[in-house]
């Protein structure tokens, strides 16, 4: 976490907003502040925060509400968001995770607990964004295999065809060696593009599923 995270408070309690305001700017992230879930939406648009720390009870909109058109919107899903709320009902923080939100605070709280959940939030979607990357890139590499052995097997099939025109004309032309030669030179690289994807297969085989660690975390969250 190198570059400076974008944080978004979202509170109708001007002091609440103030303090992590000031807490946060001097801990090195940029802040916004909004009053109320529909100030929110707006600030949401405009900053692209990487995290949310949200109120529950707010006038105009609900934390929930406003996590409820969040997490819906394909542009904003992904942003994080840690609820605070004075409801410590276990319905109400069931709620809120299915909801979406990545953690769930009870009122009061200490700042030491709420700065060490955030950077534990934004630790760990870093990493399920590292690994989305690097899953995409193995599925680029694995469709590049495809086209490339599709490609070989054209290529061998018109050597084959030229192979039987010259064959019946000339046995010993210069030309049907150079096929050969090429069959040859195909055949080795075909047995590294097979090497190649078994690695593949086996590195997606270790690769930690991104699903199944997210939904991981949330029960580990969940849980504790």
């Amino acid at each position: 976490m190198n570059a400076q995270k974008k944080i978004l408070i979202v509170d109708d309690e001007a002091m609440n907003l103030d303090f992590f305001d000031l807490m946060l700017t001097k801990l090195g992230f940029i802040v916004e502040k909004a009053r109320d879930g529909v100030e929110a939406m707006e600030k949401v648009k405009r900053f692209l925060p990487d995290l949310v720390l949200l109120d529950n009870v707010m006038p105009r909109m609900t934390g929930w509400e406003f996590t409820k058109i969040i997490k819906a919107d394909t542009r904003y899903r992904d942003i994080p968001i840690i609820m605070f709320s004075a409801l410590d009902d276990v319905k109400d923080k069931l709620e809120g995770f299915e909801l979406g939100v990545e953690d769930y605070i009870t009122k009061p709280y200490n700042f030491s607990e709420v700065l060490a959940r955030i950077r534990v939030v934004l630790r760990n979607r870093e990493l399920f964004a590292q690994i989305a990357v690097r899953e995409s890139r193995l599925g680029l590499a694995e469709e590049l295999s495809n086209e490339i052995k599709r490609t070989l097997l054209s290529f061998v099939k018109t050597i084959d065809d030229l192979d039987m025109v010259i064959g019946k004309t000339d046995k010993n032309s210069e030309v049907l060696e150079k096929t050969q030669y090429l069959r040859k030179q195909i055949a080795e690289l075909d047995a590294k593009i097979e090497k190649t994807t078994t690695e593949w297969e086996d590195l997606k085989k270790a690769e930690i599923d991104l699903p199944a660690l997210e939904t991981g975390f949330r029960k580990s969250i969940n849980q504790g």
